[in-house]
């Protein structure tokens, strides 16, 4: 990596949220960004900041669940643009909103196939090209909702647990290859996602915080990166903890659906 931080960037997400706001962080003279969302509005609006700083910016307004789009438009950027880091941030949520709602199969399918599948179509592409240069690094965002399921957003909880089971799976493989593998744990980010969730949201960070500190652990060469402590730290805890206990701390802690209220 150069001594300023990756060239050429490509971030999954970045109409809006912390994919945005990691755009934000690695907008730069010199830099080349590939931003890919689905909304052309607002990617375009993304591309316009980034290239106010400095920055070289093309946009794909695809669907990371549209495999063969994204390693098309993936294998375009790398051919003139040799990816350095690629941020792979794309992701939906699905909370249950009362005891009688329920995340049937589409519902599951739909998070599981946007923040799972998603990740594995953008990365895919991206560490066959890493690898044959033998350099390079993939960040794959997860959540601290990977360390402990919760009955708040089960199909979220799996898609999460799933990406960071693989990125740590294929680290020690990748090593080889010379291409490293991040594996991302936010915790409460302050996001038009994180608004909706029906639960308590503790040491709930603005986006720019969140995107300049993976920035900072990104350029040291960081393996995970988990934040904030205490939560991860928390997370980590309830883990080993006996089912029934941690399932009922969860439950104090506003993250089991709310009971229906009767007339």
């Amino acid at each position: 990596m150069r001594s300023q931080g990756p060239a050429h960037v490509v971030v999954t997400g970045a109409s809006a949220g912390l994919g945005q706001a990691i755009a934000f962080a690695y907008a730069r003279p010199g830099a080349v960004l590939g931003l890919i969302g689905r909304d052309r509005e607002r990617i375009d609006a993304t591309a316009a900041v980034c290239r106010a700083r400095g920055a070289t910016v093309e946009t794909g307004v695809i669907d990371v669940r549209e495999a063969t789009a994204v390693a098309a438009w993936l294998d375009d950027f790398d051919t003139r643009h040799p990816i350095d880091l690629l941020i792979a941030n794309a992701g939906v949520a699905s909370t249950i909103a009362s005891a009688s709602d329920w995340e049937g199969l589409e519902r599951t399918a739909h998070v599981i196939d946007t923040n799972l599948y998603g990740m594995l179509n953008t990365v895919l592409p991206v560490v066959e090209r890493m690898g044959s240069r033998g350099r390079g690094r993939v960040a794959m965002v997860s959540s601290l909702a990977a360390l402990r399921g919760m009955a708040i957003s089960p199909a979220y909880c799996a898609s999460k647990s799933a990406i960071k089971a693989y990125g740590d799976s294929v680290r020690p493989l990748l090593a080889h290859r010379g291409v490293g593998v991040t594996v991302i744990l936010p915790g409460f980010v302050e996001t038009a996602m994180s608004d909706v969730f029906p639960g308590d949201k503790p040491f709930l960070w603005s986006a720019e915080r969140a995107a300049a500190y993976i920035r900072r652990q990104l350029d040291a060469g960081r393996s995970e990166i988990a934040f904030p402590g205490v939560l991860a730290l928390g997370m980590r805890l309830l883990s080993v903890l006996p089912a029934a206990l941690a399932d009922a701390i969860l439950g104090r802690l506003s993250y089991l659906p709310s009971k229906d209220r009767v007339n």
